[in-house]
């Protein structure tokens, strides 16, 4: 196994067993002191970008781009640079203060490789994945965790050294697992739409659980929590905008509303013939949907709107009986990170205006908490 040994500055050492008496690098109101992280060369851009937020809980978060990442103990009030160098983050995937996994590239134009850290991320070490390359992962401990390609799901119970696939219906395009026998399969049917079944067995066996029509399919997403499912159907994109319909099941999936139902002139229709309870998602008008949130019960789910220049969300506090979008800020791409249903954050990932927010009300309003300075300066 071959060991990369990452910059780093004295600060991650701190941030890692949590010494509150270290001295912060960033603030939101101090330009001078965001230079001090975001100086130097960014990694395959001209410029600094975030493109992963995640939160541990109510003080402790990390947030990480193209060629950084950066860490908080106080909530976001203040940053501490971890990390700067070549590795391109995709995903963090933090178990606990110390330990956790990364998806990162080396170069703009790679695949993503699988990274580990026991030390808060000052130091990694590389684990060797052959030819696949994941685009998800999610340890549910130091040991066992799942990997997801665009088509297939692995499972790990070695900490990433080794992974087993497990078996996933032809044209899958989206799995999700809870635990080694439950778990969720987002199919493309050619010629129909979609199809989501449902795993009991760990894959020896599926069943379909919800039907879809769709006159244009490309992908979707699932997200659970306890019996809560949530699934994305996306329909068309086009003129900067995306259709898309969500779906919601309380039970497993015995039962299904259609909760949000986004028909957009670039985009065409939105894929399934109900009628959704609100015929936007968040971050109007014609928002993508970034990645959905369940936790406390509530169901988060990010947009943003390229064509509006906002980003915000939208949420359900009763499993899709209802839905609210609440109010965008200015912003072009996002990513929302919560540890219950009222306090989070949102990073916006752009190269327009990269900045991290949040949120003491479940997205009703937003305070910025860090910015990028414009070309590091």
């Amino acid at each position: 196994m071959k060991i990369w040994k990452l910059k780093t500055g004295l600060i991650a050492a701190a941030l890692a067993i949590g010494i509150s008496g270290s001295v912060p690098l960033a603030h939101a109101a101090g330009a001078d002191r965001a230079n001090d992280i975001f100086n130097g060369t960014p990694a395959g851009d001209s410029s600094y970008r975030f493109s992963e937020i995640e939160f541990l809980n109510a003080t402790t978060g990390r947030a990480a781009g193209n060629g950084f990442l950066i860490g908080t103990s106080d909530a976001g009030a203040s940053w501490q640079s971890i990390y700067k160098g070549t590795w391109q983050f995709t995903q963090l995937d933090f178990i606990s203060n110390t330990t956790g996994w990364a998806l990162a590239k080396s170069s703009s134009a790679g695949s993503n490789a699988l990274i580990h850290t026991t030390d808060g991320g000052s130091s990694f070490t590389k684990i060797p994945m052959g030819s696949v390359a994941l685009e998800r992962i999610k340890f549910t401990d130091s040991k066992n965790g799942f990997g997801y390609t665009r088509a297939f799901a692995y499972k790990t119970a070695t900490g990433g050294k080794t992974w087993t696939k497990i078996a996933t219906p032809a044209n899958t395009r989206y799995a999700e697992f809870a635990d080694v026998k439950h778990g969720w399969a987002l199919i493309v049917v050619p010629g129909f739409g979609y199809k989501l079944a449902r795993t009991t067995d760990g894959g020896a066996n599926w069943a379909t659980k919800l039907t879809v029509k769709a006159g244009e399919v490309s992908g979707g997403e699932i997200y659970t929590s306890g019996s809560q499912v949530w699934a994305r159907f996306n329909g068309g994109a086009g003129m900067s905008q995306q259709s898309y319909s969500l779906y919601a099941s309380s039970d497993n999936g015995s039962s299904w509303r259609k909760v949000i139902s986004q028909t957009t002139a670039g985009g065409g229709a939105a894929p399934g013939a109900a009628a959704g309870i609100v015929n936007e998602g968040p971050a109007s008008p014609g928002g993508h949907a970034s990645n959905l949130e369940v936790i406390d019960g509530a169901a988060i789910l990010a947009g943003f709107s390229p064509a509006g220049g906002v980003i915000g969300v939208g949420r359900s506090l009763d499993a899709g009986k209802s839905w609210t979008n609440l109010k965008s800020i200015k912003g072009y791409e996002s990513v929302i990170s919560f540890t219950n249903k009222n306090r989070g954050w949102m990073a916006d990932t752009s190269l327009s205006s990269p900045a991290l927010y949040r949120t003491t009300d479940g997205g009703k309003t937003w305070s910025k908490q860090l910015a990028i300075p414009s070309n590091g300066e």
